[in-house]
């Protein structure tokens, strides 16, 4: 089985396949719709083969269908026909979930994904929980996302964004009772102390996540154990 495997994000599509494992990035953007998204990733991936299909997409998902709009993309997407634009079987995940999946090193584990955004799911021994934390209140009538997210990190600055994703990825691991917190996303890369609980996520976490996607149930709601990752 070969899958090709499509993670959206507000600033970058990035499509991977079983025989191309090094993604490339389709600018992406506000103004990219989901029918523009798939005429691109069309182009870019002409001759490669794959059987299925991952979606990461930046939102909640049931049961592999999109539930609400994206905050840093076009309208449209809910209710796109992806299977028939792709002409393939299809599951859908959130991203962040995705992002987890991939990263997953066992116990109980809370992703926060850095990017244009804050994306955040959560594995609780084995089990993939999709949380949507990114505009929940903060501070002084912020979010985390306002906070943490890409906007944030301009306002504020690389040291004092950096101070922020450490507080805000201990108080959340806490409140949530986790093992460990992986941070992933496109910013993360410019974290450069991780205090004891906090870990790097790798690149090809996203992609890693795409493939384990389809060893999981059909049904999302079954709990079959998710297999850890090695250490890295």
């Amino acid at each position: 089985m070969k899958v090709l495997i499509i993670d959206i994000g507000g600033t970058n599509v990035k499509v991977a396949s079983t025989d191309n494992r090094v993604p490339l990035k389709i600018p992406s953007g506000p103004e990219m719709t989901a029918k523009e998204m798939v005429e691109q990733v069309l182009i870019a991936t002409h001759g490669w083969k794959y059987d299925r299909v991952s979606i990461g997409y930046p939102g909640p998902v049931v049961n592999h269908k999109p539930l609400a709009e994206p905050h840093n993309l076009a309208p449209g997407w809910v209710d796109f026909p992806y299977q028939k634009a792709l002409g393939k079987p299809i599951r859908f995940m959130n991203d962040a979930a995705m992002q987890a999946l991939g990263g997953y090193q066992g116990g109980r584990m809370l992703f926060l994904g850095t990017g244009t955004g804050l994306g955040s799911a959560m594995i609780f021994d084995g089990i993939v929980i999709s949380l949507e934390l990114a505009h929940l209140p903060y501070k002084h009538g912020r979010t985390y996302e306002e906070y943490i997210g890409a906007a944030g990190l301009e306002r504020r600055g690389k040291k004092r964004w950096h101070k922020s994703v450490l507080d805000i990825a201990s108080r959340l691991r806490a409140a949530l009772v986790c093992d460990y917190v992986l941070l992933g996303g496109g910013n993360a890369k410019l974290m450069k102390e991780f205090p004891g609980g906090i870990i790097l996520g790798a690149n090809s976490d996203a992609i890693d996540g795409g493939f384990k996607l389809w060893d999981q149930p059909a049904n999302p709601g079954s709990k079959t154990p998710v297999t850890k990752k090695k250490s890295r």
